[in-house]
């Protein structure tokens, strides 16, 4: 079946306002997606970007502005100063790996919790307590937080190889089978008109 290919990481909040919206784009036009979660700031260091902290601070006034509007524009709650952002992405997102292969529970709902947790509840998703309470709610068995740790461990690092090969920059990042390349959660409404022919 064709398929998007979507990269991102649990630390943005780009991906967290993105919401379920791609899962309800491929479902519409008889995709499917391969999620593909990736060390972020190894992305952007590799690729020509720098980490928010590294940033001018005109960028990090634009992202102050941004942000808010784009929370407003999906109707989700956003705290701009997360409690314990950045933390380790790396348990979440093996997670998202190990959810992904077993297939028995809704991975939009999933990582979409796991944004949620971040950017709306304050709450550290480098903690097993909190992926579990966010695989229960998607209806995973929570075991799957530390399951086959080193397989997704190795998938984690072999997805930001993939990314950079396919040439994605940062997150979240979308691509089709026949190689298109859409950038950000802003993008979302180009990739449905993408595939729906219209541009």
């Amino acid at each position: 079946m064709a398929h998007i290919d979507y990269y991102f990481s649990t630390l943005s909040p780009y991906a967290y306002l993105a919401g379920t919206r791609l899962e309800e784009i491929a479902a519409k036009h008889g995709k499917t997606v391969n999620y593909k979660p990736l060390d972020l700031p190894a992305l952007f260091l590799r690729t020509g970007g720098q980490l928010p902290k590294d940033r001018h601070p005109n960028r990090m006034s634009y992202r102050a502005q941004e942000l808010p509007r784009q929370a407003k524009k999906a109707g989700l709650p956003l705290n701009m100063k997360p409690a314990f952002w950045p933390m380790n992405a790396a348990p979440s997102c093996y997670a998202i790996i190990a959810a992904s292969r077993d297939g028995n529970g809704d991975m939009g709902k999933f990582i979409h919790a796991i944004g949620r947790s971040i950017w709306a509840e304050d709450k550290d998703v480098s903690q097993d307590d909190v992926v579990r309470a966010c695989l229960t709610e998607a209806g995973f068995d929570p075991a799957l937080a530390d399951s086959d740790m080193m397989a997704s461990a190795d998938t984690y690092a072999a997805n930001l190889e993939e990314a950079i090969n396919a040439g994605a920059f940062g997150a979240p990042f979308y691509i089709t089978d026949d190689g298109q390349q859409f950038w950000g959660q802003d993008r979302l409404d180009d990739l449905d008109a993408y595939l729906s022919g219209d541009l």
